[in-house]
């Protein structure tokens, strides 16, 4: 079809619903298409720019698309929800992303590869994984307790728990099969974990760039893995401000009439990234106020006696991701100040 200038594609996993304009910004183009048709309709479709929602098979249709020689964008769905003009359909989600895709100050999801693709199913199944034992070790707690057993916080404890009914005769038979069936869940749960971190541990060590954030204090193997996977380009972003922003470590603004009002975080961006941040800025923490650390910044002393620790926390997630992005779009290593200088001057 000729004059089409740019389409809005509206997905789903059988139905795409297309909105394309000409050079006076006219519609000439409203479809809706199979699966197969959409494929061939884009096969014969001289190369324009087609825009799609950042969602799940949003960057397979992509990498398809790109191959036929258009040029695709990607868009959040937070910000092509403004330009739907009135009600929730196919048509009118099409429309608004062909209408958010031409705006300048737009910002776009950079296309994944499959392998960077394939690192990020790895990460969400070790997260699966994590939550489906927490969820059967909290079961097992709850039955046992019922029967009078209790253990310690940790799961280290799971597995003595269950070794202590198993040789406890005045738990009835039918009781002790069912807790058998819940060990052999948790011990295959537990091998499965291992090796998903195993898997994990060698995309660490062959990934030259997580392995420099490794160098950061407070971030182990797991959070500079994430760090890697789940920026998209560290170059997209404009300073280590916008960035920590964009991972949801900023406060809200309320400003308004020259008066500022800063809230809660925003925790905007992905929540596995910002979750490990903080998970590593509060172990980093707890060596500070345990004495274990022997180089304290002054900066980090002085923020501890006027802040809560969890806020504090924030603070330092804040400025690891700051760290990491400058690392990240310069490929520098990471450099230990020579003095107790600021944490806030790295």
């Amino acid at each position: 079809m000729e004059g089409i200038i740019r389409i809005g594609m509206d997905t789903s996993k059988h139905v795409f619903q297309l909105h394309g304009v000409n050079e006076s910004e006219q519609p000439i183009l409203r479809r809706k298409l199979r699966r197969k048709e959409m494929i061939t309709f884009f096969e014969k479709l001289p190369p324009t720019v087609v825009a799609n929602e950042a969602c799940g098979g949003s960057h397979h249709w992509a990498r398809l698309l790109q191959s036929f020689g258009h040029e695709v964008k990607l868009i959040a769905p937070q910000l092509a929800k403004p330009y739907v003009k009135r009600g929730k359909n196919d048509a009118a989600d099409a429309e608004a992303l062909c209408e958010a895709m031409s705006r300048p100050t737009m910002r776009f999801v950079p296309v994944k590869t499959q392998e960077q693709q394939a690192a990020l199913m790895l990460v969400g199944m070790r997260d699966r994984l994590i939550r489906a034992r927490t969820q059967l070790a909290n079961a097992i707690r709850g039955y046992a307790t019922e029967f009078g057993l209790t253990a310690a916080k940790g799961m280290c404890k799971i597995e003595p728990l269950l070794e202590r009914i198993m040789v406890d005769e005045n738990i009835p038979e039918l009781a002790r099969d069912l807790f058998a069936m819940q060990a052999k869940e948790y011990d295959r749960l537990q091998d499965e974990l291992q090796d998903i971190e195993e898997k994990l541990a060698a995309w660490h060590r062959a990934d030259e760039c997580s392995q420099r954030l490794r160098q950061i204090p407070g971030v182990g193997p797991i959070v500079a893995s994430l760090l890697v996977m789940k920026t998209p380009s560290a170059t997209l972003f404009r300073s280590g401000r916008d960035f920590a922003a964009w991972i949801g470590l900023r406060p809200k603004d309320h400003s308004t009439a020259g008066k500022v009002k800063l809230g809660i975080i925003t925790r905007a961006g992905d929540e596995a990234l910002r979750s490990a941040l903080v998970v590593g800025a509060t172990a980093m923490l707890r060596a500070v106020r345990s004495g274990r650390s022997t180089r304290v910044s002054p900066w980090l002393v002085a923020l501890l006696k006027r802040k809560p620790p969890k806020l504090v926390a924030i603070a330092v997630a804040n400025k690891i991701a700051r760290i990491a992005w400058k690392m990240m779009t310069t490929g520098e290593r990471y450099k230990a100040p020579a003095s107790q200088e600021s944490l806030a001057a790295a």
